[in-house]
């Protein structure tokens, strides 16, 4: 029995804790004969006696390890850099959303410019990681289509850092069955993880995510999508960021999570998201609001959000910071004249079904089902309105 303790990986290392010098570890043989120093002994003990904590900890699908123990193993882990100012961190998976034809393409291209050179957008957009290679999945534009935005008339073009790297469905290569895989997503999944591979970039945009996985809006597609995502991550050490669309929305209304596509798993399973509002009294203004963090606190939410205008300096086409400000200087206001037409018509629904509720009405009157929420509510107040104005009229007489 003492033997066996004696042999144990934790009592070896009782024991160096109480002699780490090893100058007085007996032995029944000569160590520096066979070539073997104290240095190498000790190095042996705490490689036994990391081998044991570590089957200890491991339990199946998960590792248990005291907080203290984490906190040690992540304090000898880098310390997140920004990539995109309070938006995006190293090593995070980022979802940036908006409506088509808002910028998220641009402004995706700049972050990756900004990577790749090693140059901060602004001050605001803070760069605090080094120039490195960043991959760029663009299965939006084609290279005519990119050659436009980075050029004058397709002359006098920008010129890119080596280390933006961007790729494209290659439409002769694009049977995945002469390829060996028995569906398209496999085979696109294995030639991004093998673009990861080969290029060594470290920073990966995706543009847009709805490529990778259809219907995204719905949870039974947008989990594997997300946990897939996450996985890659975590496998490569990367820093992600996707970019998705959002059903057409009301502009008269704060952005939020839900505004996202699939919103609720997106949206639980990224580490951060932000989004690109567009103001409703100037066309070419744009703002980005934060959704999530979670290495930061929100700075950059509906009361402070980043107003920005795209602008083509020359020959590149780029978000350019203006100020802060407030969204609601952004939003939609309701006219007069549409308050009034929603009004009366509840007043002619309530006399002539007088049966209806207020959720009935809102039903009927409802122009799009996506807006049904924060519209019955609208509705409701409007009924609850007319009503009292009516018990206080039959009171009065």
């Amino acid at each position: 029995m003492e033997s066996n303790q004696l042999n144990s990986p934790d009592s070896l290392h009782k024991g160096l804790d109480k002699d780490t010098s090893l100058d007085e570890l007996n032995t029944e043989f000569d160590l520096q004969k066979f070539g073997i120093g104290k240095e190498d002994v000790k190095n042996e003990i705490e490689k036994l006696s990391k081998q044991g904590n570590e089957a200890k900890e491991n339990k199946g699908l998960f590792t248990v390890k005291t907080a203290s123990r984490w906190i040690e193993q992540a304090k000898a882990r880098p310390i997140p850099q920004m990539l995109f100012g309070g938006f995006w961190f190293e090593g995070e998976l980022c979802i940036l959303f908006a409506d088509t034809n808002l910028g998220k393409s641009v402004l995706a291209v700049q972050i990756a410019n900004s990577n790749s050179e090693g140059k901060q957008i602004s001050i605001v957009f803070k760069l605090e990681a080094q120039k490195q290679k960043v991959l760029y999945f663009d299965f939006e534009l084609s290279d005519k289509q990119f050659e436009a935005r980075y050029s004058i008339n397709f002359e006098q073009h920008y010129t890119f850092d080596n280390n933006f790297l961007r790729a494209e469905i290659n439409p002769e290569n694009s049977d995945y069955k002469e390829n060996g895989f028995e569906n398209f997503e496999q085979y696109l999944y294995a030639s991004l993880e093998r673009s990861i591979i080969e290029t060594g970039a470290k920073i990966l945009i995706i543009d847009n995510i709805t490529y990778l996985k259809d219907e995204t809006e719905k949870a039974k597609f947008a989990l594997p999508l997300m946990k897939y995502l996450q996985a890659l991550k975590k496998k490569y050490g990367l820093s992600i960021l996707a970019l998705a669309h959002t059903p057409k929305r009301d502009l008269s209304k704060p952005i939020t999570r839900n505004d996202l596509q699939g919103s609720k798993m997106l949206i639980n399973f990224c580490d951060s998201s932000f989004s690109i509002g567009e103001s409703s009294h100037d066309k070419n203004i744009r703002y980005l609001k934060q959704i999530k963090a979670r290495n930061t606190e929100i700075i950059y939410d509906t009361e402070n959000v980043c107003v920005c205008q795209i602008t083509k300096q020359y020959n590149f086409l780029q978000f350019e910071f203006l100020n802060f400000g407030t969204e609601r200087e952004h939003l939609k206001q309701p006219s007069e004249t549409e308050k009034n037409e929603i009004e009366n018509s509840v007043k002619a629904l309530m006399e002539t079904e007088q049966e209806l509720s207020a959720y009935a009405i809102a039903k009927r009157l409802c122009p799009d089902e996506s807006k049904f929420n924060s519209f019955k509510v609208k509705i409701s107040r409007i009924v609850n309105r007319i009503n009292s104005s009516n018990n206080s009229n039959s009171s009065n007489s």
